[in-house]
Order: structure tokens, then sequence, then C-alpha cells
């Protein structure tokens, strides 16, 4: 069976799809004891591949699993200055990676798996998958600032996706909303709501595409259904 080069390592190490183009580019990446090139493709029951001479092994077993990450923990595999990390919070379970990001002060839903896949059809842009918050802002939040930010505004010279925003309750302190977005941009929500001056006080992610927190707790996981698994 022909898989994309970039895929096959993206699943079977640490490495994602983006990071592992890199390497074959820095001449890093060999089939077969040949220098690897971008869009080749290989028969994983055939050939050989490698990284810096370490051979690339397939692990068949693909593992999914939802986290309701609490704050405090950051989102990657592994922590230069030894925080604790999302990681931490699951089993070790070898290629696990995010899907995608939560911030360190964020909370709630969050995916990891080791099916590179998975992981692209829920984090590439082109796919649009859906993702709900609660959030919680500073004041109210006026008709023409939700107006401004369902029909997009400009963050770091590029216009966000239209957005749905519902109010849930609202005061002269603060107000709670869900919103909907179709991107998952760095730290996207709360540079949206400082854009029209309305501070993030709290953020939590409740779903990504069908799949929902439940009732997960706090710092709690578990494994995905198969329909959740469906992402087509």
């Amino acid at each position: 069976m022909q898989l994309r080069l970039n895929k096959f390592i993206s699943e079977n190490t640490k490495y994602s799809r983006r990071k592992v183009d890199e390497l074959i580019k820095q001449g890093e990446v060999f089939i077969n004891k040949n220098p690897a090139k971008i869009g080749e493709k290989i028969d994983p029951d055939k050939d050989t591949i490698s990284i810096n001479g370490k051979k690339v092994k397939q692990d068949n077993k693909k593992i999914y699993l939802a986290l309701n990450k609490p704050k405090g923990y950051i989102t990657t595999r592994k922590d230069e200055k030894n925080r604790q990390t999302v990681m931490d919070l699951v089993p070790k379970i070898k290629n696990l990676k995010p899907v995608g990001r939560l911030d360190k002060e964020t909370e709630g839903l969050l995916l990891l798996s080791n099916d590179g896949d998975f992981i692209y059809k829920l984090t590439h842009p082109s796919f649009e998958c859906e993702k709900e918050y609660e959030v919680t802002i500073k004041g109210p939040l006026s008709m023409l600032r939700k107006r401004k930010l369902e029909k997009g505004i400009m963050l770091d010279g590029k216009k966000t996706y239209p957005s749905e925003i519902t109010i849930k309750k609202s005061s002269e302190t603060e107000t709670t909303l869900t919103i909907k977005i179709h991107e998952g941009r760095n730290r996207q929500i709360r540079k949206m709501f400082a854009q029209v001056k309305c501070p993030v006080k709290y953020l939590t992610r409740l779903r990504i595409g069908k799949i929902t927190l439940s009732n997960l707790k706090k710092g709690a996981h578990r494994n995905l259904t198969s329909s959740e698994i469906n992402v087509n």
C-alpha cells in the first residue's frame, strides 16, 4: 500500500507533517538509504525509512483520547522548563500528540491521538472544523461589537472566518457567551475579544466537531467512540 512519506513518518514518530517536510528538505530523511524528496510515496511493507540513521518503525495501534484540560498545563509533548504539560494527564503512549492547542490559562476539550490522518482533518484550515467555546469577558458586549466579531475581524494581517456568538448572561461587570469558530489560530479567541476591547476572564472549549466534553471532570480523559473517530 502506497502512503505519502510525511504521513507515514508523522503517524509513527513525534514529528508533525510540516516538521517532516522540513527534515526532508534538510536531507535528514532517507528511503532505502537514498535521500527522500518532498511528496514521495512509500510502501511501509517494502521500504525502509530512516531519519538521521534511525529506522522509523510502524506502529499500527491507533489511540484517540479526549481530555478535559485544566488551567496551568502547557499543550506540548515536552517542556524544556519542566512545566506541567497535558502529557502528564494521560497514559504514556508512543507518538501520542495533542490535536491542536489550548493555551496555559484555557480549559476544556483537548484531543490527543497518534493517527496522523485524524489530526490532519481536525487541524488543517481547509476542513473548517467547527469548535465551540464558552467565554466570560469583562463588561457587556454591545450588538455592534458582537456583529463585528461574527462578520470577521483582522488579526495579524488576516481576517478571521465568520463566527456565531450566543450571549448566555450579561451584566455591567461581565458577560458569559458561547462562540463557534472554524479556525484554530494561536490564542484566537482571546485576540478577537481583545480587539473589540472586551478582555477574556475565563475560556473553556466545549466541543470540536461532534466531539464534546460530555461529563469529563477536569484533568480526566476518555477514549473516543467509533462515531467520534469518524470525522469524515
